[in-house]
Order: C-alpha cells, then structure tokens, then sequence
C-alpha cells in the first residue's frame, strides 16, 4: 500500500532569503539582490494579541475580544562564517569599506553609523507551501559567546515593521544569491589586551547594540512606522583563571584606565576580529568555592575610542564586494 506524502512543513527545509530594502518596510522585487541566509533558528513572526472586553451590564459571559497593536521582534541566529556573516554586520554597523585585491579582501565596519539598512527576510515552508517575509527588519542587538570548543553563532535581535500574510510562491528571488559556508571554529578564536594575546581565557561573551527606538505612530495596520538607531552600546564579560594581575590592575585604578581587548577568529586566510579600543573594567569578586581553579568574572563596558568608533569590525575573506 502506498504512503501518501506528507506535506508537514520541517525545519531542515526551511527556505530562507533575504534583501536589503531601498525603502525602509517595502519587499524588494524578485529582480532585486536576494541572497540566501545561512541559519541555525529564527523566532520572528508578527504578534497580535486580543485586548479582553471591559463591557459591564451584560451578564457574566465574556464578550468579544478587540485586536491590539502589532508587533515583530524576534531573534535569528546564524553561523559566524566566513563570507555570508558580513552581511549581518552590514544590518547592524552599515555598509563597511572594502580594500583588496586577487582574492584577498579587508571589510571594515564600525559602531555608531547615523543611518543603518533595513531588510526584508523571506521565511518559506515548500512543503505546504508558504512563504512570508518579515520586513523593515533593523539590527538591535547582536550578541556572540566564545568558549574552548562547540560551533560558533551570533544572536541577532531584530526589530521589523511587519510581516506579510503567507502565500503559495516565493516573493524574493527565485534562485537567489549563495555564497559557501565555511564556519570559523570556535577552537581558534583568541582574546587579546592591549595587541597582545590575554591569558588564562575560560570564556568570553560581548553583546553590541543599536538601542532601536520604535516609532509608534497611529497607522491603519496597527504596526509601527519603522525604528530609529539610539545610542550605541557594546559591552560583554570576559571570565579569566586567576593567575596575575593583567586585569584586576586596570580594573582597580583609579582613576578608572581603560584598556584595549579584541576578540577573533582565525581560520586559514580567514579572519573576523571585534576591536574594543577603549574598554572600562569593573574591580570583580575572586570567590573560592572549593579546591579547583580560582576564576574573575569582568564584566566590561566599551566607550568611544580615539577612532571616532566604540567598536571596528574586520573581516578577512575571499568576497570582493558585499553591494
């Protein structure tokens, strides 16, 4: 007896395309630069919740419910990979400057850009099928965590006007842009202070952030006009084995002395580096809980450094341009 297909939409084949919109919350057309996004999960997906009726004088059943505002904020994250990563870091710093040549390329992004890209990210179901884009996406926050081993990822928190009603066919491009996927291990990433490598890492974590403000406008839609860049802010914890003062010295000056850290990846050719130029170290607890190692939590805040930038972002790879 023969099985009928199932047409139960599955994770493993999720279709997923993205655009940067020339107009803030309007879909690209299918001609348009559509790319496809690398992805772990995604927790996107417009919300609108019922208000419960306030009515008296009508017994004790409840009545109709009244629609609320909607919403679309959510996280996505993707692997921190050599090629395709770059253009997540365009959403959340901008365009970046690209030097190079004969396959060797420097893309430079950094903090604190006065306007930021916007774009609209296409979530398919083939099986049903379904296909919806969740648009005027903005780049909130991103956070990233470094460890010894395991596959490395970036959460981004995204911030989008809206998302479209679902229908039978792809919106974005029907054979959209790939690049190869070729991850940075998390095996060779470092922690540096100052240029030079920091010892005794046993984690790391940093989070930047664009501090979206929503503008919450009265539309017909019920959705937000779009979300304008706040102030910039980066900040993280580095949690180290106590075996000297590298640390705890800058960290108990006073007047506080900020230091320098960079956190990357390494990979071959390739290499990604986050670049704090100025970083402020809180004095931190040395707690011992019992006959193992002795380890400080720092957890650090970035300021503006002589660049002009709290952050600078450098990526090495093999892509020419990114337009």
């Amino acid at each position: 007896m023969a099985l009928t297909p199932t047409t139960r939409a599955r994770g493993s084949n999720a279709r997923v395309v993205a655009a940067f919109e020339s107009t803030p919350g309007t879909v690209p057309g299918s001609s348009d630069n559509w790319f496809t996004v690398p992805l772990v999960s995604h927790q996107l997906g417009e919300e609108r919740p019922l208000l419960p009726s306030d009515l008296l004088g009508l017994g004790r059943e409840m009545q109709d419910p009244t629609p609320d505002v909607a919403t679309n904020d959510g996280d996505i994250v993707v692997p921190v990979d050599v090629r395709n990563f770059a253009r997540w870091l365009s959403l959340f710093f901008g365009a970046p400057q690209t030097t190079g040549s004969n396959g060797a390329y420097t893309h430079v992004f950094g903090s604190g850009a006065a306007v930021l890209p916007s774009m609209s990210i296409e979530v398919g179901a083939p099986e049903v099928p379904a296909y919806s884009v969740h648009r005027g996406a903005r780049g909130n926050q991103l956070r990233i965590a470094m460890s010894r081993s395991g596959l490395l990822n970036a959460t981004c928190s995204l911030v989008c006007i809206g998302e479209t009603d679902p229908v039978a066919a792809t919106v974005g491009a029907v054979n959209p842009g790939a690049l190869a996927v070729t991850r940075f291990p998390q095996a060779t990433g470092y922690v540096k202070k100052g240029g030079q490598v920091l010892g005794s890492v046993v984690g790391a974590d940093f989070a930047y952030s664009n501090n979206l403000e929503k503008v919450e406008t009265i539309q017909a839609d019920g959705r937000i006009e779009d979300s304008d860049p706040g102030m910039a802010g980066m900040s993280g914890s580095v949690t180290v084995r106590f075996k000297d003062t590298a640390l705890l010295a800058a960290a108990s000056a006073s007047p506080p002395q900020p230091v320098e850290l960079a956190f990357g990846w390494k990979f071959g050719a390739f290499e990604l580096v986050f670049l704090v130029g100025r970083v402020f170290l809180p004095r931190p607890k040395r707690p011992i809980t019992g006959p193992n190692g002795i380890q400080a939590v720092f957890n650090w805040q970035a300021a503006v450094a002589s660049s002009g930038k709290s952050v600078v972002v450098t990526l090495l790879n093999d892509v020419a341009s990114y337009a």
